[in-house]
């Protein structure tokens, strides 16, 4: 075995392994606060859930049945237009934020019923402003012309809105270099060790040393975090997605099946499949997202499809995030999500900030991996 050339603990302050929309905004957090940062990202081998994902900034929905992470979700929306202004002043890219509001396009009255009634038991339980309306098949159309017309209705929520996840990986990328930050792409780190009071993570050719470790992985944060004490026992779920070529805008709103991009093109998806790690495309799932989203804009019949793809989230056991500190390895932190678009606004700012030794956002003691040892009853 080549044992590689280890970078002296006091080459830099931070490492952040994992160059996803998670490791850059927490990254691009850590360099604007004047930290000294390196972010090692695997490349385009890599499952990216960064490239492949919807673009949501979403909080309807978020948080039913953990009142915690639907507070997390509202502080994390609230902080979006701030910081995607504070990444075009910096950067010069518009993420194209769009913060009008979003639909969940319901087929039937059992869904619309379902959807709203979830909505009310998290508005009931966070205590806070929690706004939404349930719209019904006329009201939809009124702000929805193209909305098909045997559709039950849909639930709509202010705060939700949607990016560009291509443009938001550029703009936080670009950030945290423009901000002092080093960037290494093609690093695949499979080993860590803590060692004289910092951490060296060892990649094929070299290793990288530093004082502290941030480990936002994704999928990889599974077998790198016990090597500094921590867990996240996350497992793959795939969504496939579809591209229509660009036509005319007509949808003002994201919605949770179908969004129309800042380039005129149509994103269609919101499949779930427990398929281990195949990120492939199959006919039976985009046939019936298809089929959906035709029910929902019948317009989309004559549209031409130019691509689809399959991505992985990474989810959790209970589907909640996953943040903490080591406290055998003090010095050592895991992030792991699948919603890292919604949430890069407070990866950013409230987690970095205590990762460098602030107070404990209120939401955090609900996000450790202490949870897991919960036996059910």
């Amino acid at each position: 075995m080549t044992t590689a050339t280890t970078v002296p603990s006091h080459d830099t302050d931070w490492l952040i392994v994992g160059g996803g929309i998670v490791g850059a905004a927490i990254a691009w957090g850590l360099a604007r606060a004047g930290q000294r940062a390196m972010l090692l990202d695997e490349g385009d081998d890599a499952f990216r859930a960064a490239r492949g994902n919807f673009g949501l900034v979403w909080v309807q929905g978020k948080g039913l049945g953990h009142p915690a992470y639907a507070r997390w979700t509202l502080e994390a929306a609230a902080a979006w237009p701030a910081f995607a202004a504070e990444l075009a002043d910096r950067t010069g890219v518009d993420v194209e934020l769009v913060r009008v509001g979003g639909m969940t396009m319901c087929l039937d009255d059992d869904e619309l019923a379902a959807r709203a009634g979830a909505l009310a038991s998290i508005r009931d339980a966070v205590g806070i402003d929690y706004p939404f309306e349930v719209l019904d098949p006329g009201a939809l159309r009124e702000r929805v012309p193209q909305a098909g017309r045997d559709l039950a209705g849909a639930v709509f929520c202010p705060l939700d809105g949607h990016v560009s996840p291509l443009r938001l990986l550029r703009a936080l990328l670009q950030a945290f270099v423009d901000a002092g930050g080093v960037l290494h792409t093609g690093t695949r780190i499979d080993r860590i060790e803590a060692r004289g009071g910092g951490f060296v993570a060892h990649a094929a050719a070299r290793a990288y040393g530093a004082g502290r470790i941030v480990l936002a992985a994704g999928l990889g944060n599974r077998s790198l975090a016990p090597m500094v004490g921590l867990r996240a026992p996350v497992v793959p779920n795939r969504g496939q997605v579809l591209i229509s070529e660009r036509v005319q805008p007509f949808l003002r709103y994201p919605t949770l099946h179908v969004r129309q991009t800042g380039d005129g093109g149509v994103q269609i998806g919101d499949s779930k499949e427990d398929v281990g790690f195949d990120d492939g495309t199959t006919i039976d799932q985009l046939a019936r997202i298809t089929a959906r989203a035709l029910r929902c804009f019948p317009l989309l019949a004559g549209v031409n499809i130019v691509r689809s793809w399959g991505a992985l989230r990474v989810m959790s056991p209970d589907g909640l995030p996953i943040y903490e500190a080591s406290t055998r390895c003090p010095g050592a932190f895991v992030a792991s999500c699948h919603s890292g678009i919604t949430l890069a606004a407070q990866h950013a700012g409230a987690l970095v900030a205590w990762m460098r030794g602030g107070a404990a956002p209120a939401a955090l003691a609900a996000f450790g991996s202490e949870r897991f040892d919960v036996q059910a009853a």
